[in-house]
């Protein structure tokens, strides 16, 4: 449960959540199915955008810094890609309003969502939640690569993303990256 929001005080709290499926994981001969998923559940936490164009600087700078840290580990980046970053604006959207609880509820929909444009092996998604802090996305970012299971999904065997940010009335951030290997 989050306390109660208090004027002279910034909570510094951070929610972050995680989920991936795959058909093709290299791993031996294990395959895992599409519609498989780990979860690894959020923990609670608090974030301030106003316009279209600032929610979307601030999908690109989450772009930047995860990039810049897959370069840190000699990865490659990851390319940004309009149809994937739709369906995770959607999805922050909707959780900023209240439609969804914070989760991954119906990322196999935005998946399935993408595939008349996309062929892929598997996906995987990062939800973060924020409210109060001057660098929302700094703050998200760096909650997600202290988290095993989201830094499995950032540095994880993927050519495309996707990132979506919306701000709620209360001035919560709500975040969502999908993360694609294409066939």
């Amino acid at each position: 449960m989050l306390p109660n929001f208090l004027p002279s005080k910034i909570f510094l709290s951070l929610a972050l959540t995680t989920i991936s499926i795959g058909t093709n994981q290299s791993k031996a001969s294990e395959q895992i199915p599409r519609k498989a998923s780990e979860q690894i559940p959020p923990t609670t936490g608090i974030v301030v955008a106003q316009s279209d164009r600032e929610l979307t600087d601030l999908a690109r700078q989450v772009h930047q810094q995860i990039n810049e840290y897959r370069n840190s580990l000699n990865l490659t980046p990851l390319t940004l890609n309009a149809q994937i970053s739709e369906q995770a604006k959607n999805h922050s959207e909707n959780m900023a309003q209240r439609v969804v609880k914070f989760s991954h509820q119906g990322f196999d929909n935005r998946i399935e969502a993408l595939e008349d444009e996309l062929s892929y092996r598997s996906a995987a998604e990062n939800v973060a939640q924020n409210m109060g802090y001057g660098d929302p996305v700094s703050k998200a970012v760096a909650g997600w690569i202290k988290s095993e299971g989201h830094r499995q999904n950032i540095v994880g065997d993927y050519n495309l993303t996707g990132i979506g940010v919306a701000k709620n009335q209360q001035g919560e951030y709500y975040f969502t990256q999908i993360f694609i290997l294409e066939n």
